[in-house]
């Protein structure tokens, strides 16, 4: 079992750490991650530069890559052929902010674990819910060892066709964690709103500010599993077709 593990927080992030040697007993572990934050970039892919790869080290010592590329880049070049041995499965985290609801179009967290699914390969994204306003380090260690029990059902039983996993876990001890529900995609509320400022040359520029964004916890979803202190599994595919409308749009005249 080869399993690539890549994020979008960049290689230096204490979450890809963490969750590379929760790894490790599964199978070989690489580790292939972008050189800088790439948060909120979606689904990405480099077509109009060459792509740089570098020998990188985590802070444990072991040897990993980085480049300069998306999330998504990462696992395209490992899939096309960069590393040695053909992967298995592709493991994206562990992201510092829960992917809930609607996040995960601009996850690219999540967006890595979808470029494994159109690879071929079964995919998993892991996200950690630490509350707004936390300081100081996070502890990802539960996290991580529910991403490996997900990991090892994952190598037993295989996934679907075009389908990943977008596993939340609650910021809370191992043994407050209260087990795992399958879910769907809740609702996510986003606040966001336009900061307009002036540059020192009196020309505009913008933010895109607001609070931090909320959902709504219905039993069944991601954000009911978190609220109530489970792991969320929320199986995604790649069909995004909405099949009711197709009904609706057959009786347009075009």
């Amino acid at each position: 079992m080869h399993i690539l593990v890549t994020n979008d927080d960049s290689i230096t992030a204490p979450g890809l750490l963490a969750l590379a040697q929760a790894l490790r007993p599964l199978g070989e572990v690489s580790v292939l991650a972008p050189d800088r934050n790439w948060s909120a970039s979606g689904h990405v892919k480099t077509l109009d530069r060459p792509l740089r790869v570098r020998p990188a080290t985590l802070a444990d010592g072991t040897a990993a890559l980085s480049t300069d590329g998306a999330p998504s880049d990462c696992v395209a070049l490992a899939l096309l052929g960069l590393l040695d041995t053909p992967v298995d499965l592709v493991v994206s985290g562990i992201n510092p902010w829960a992917n809930l609801g609607h996040d995960v179009t601009y996850s690219g967290t999540v967006t890595a674990a979808m470029e494994a699914a159109i690879g071929g390969l079964p995919g998993i994204a892991v996200s950690l819910n630490t509350p707004p306003g936390h300081q100081g380090q996070r502890d990802y260690g539960p996290a991580a060892e529910m991403a490996a029990r997900v990991a090892r059902r994952v190598i037993r039983y295989g996934l679907p066709k075009n389908t990943l996993l977008s596993v939340n876990v609650p910021y809370l001890p191992l043994e407050e964690i209260r087990g795992f529900h399958v879910t769907r995609q809740g609702l996510r509320v986003y606040r966001d709103e336009l900061v307009r400022r002036t540059d020192p040359h009196g020309r505009p520029y913008y933010w895109i500010g607001g609070e931090f964004p909320d959902g709504v916890p219905d039993d069944g979803t991601d954000f009911g599993a978190l609220a109530q202190g489970y792991v969320s599994v929320t199986p995604l595919h790649l069909d995004l077709t909405a099949y009711a409308a197709m009904e609706a749009l057959k009786d347009w005249e075009f």
